[in-house]
């Protein structure tokens, strides 16, 4: 699965650490969802997605 949360980090000028504590996740969870290693349970993509005030469609982008 796509996503597009480094864009959305970087655009708020928020670390992978801020994020992180934003979250309740450790930067390296951060990181590994950011590189597309990891899709985050679907209670944390609600997280992600009230972090960025957006809806998860917008954020995560399903691969065909």
């Amino acid at each position: 699965m796509k996503n597009r949360v480094r864009e959305l980090r970087t655009e708020r000028g928020w670390s992978q650490t801020e994020l992180g504590e934003r979250l309740g996740v450790s930067r390296q969870t951060v990181n590994a969802i950011e590189n597309e290693r990891y899709d985050p349970s679907l209670p944390l993509a609600f997280v992600i997605a009230r972090a960025f005030a957006r809806p998860i469609e917008q954020i995560f982008i399903e691969d065909n």
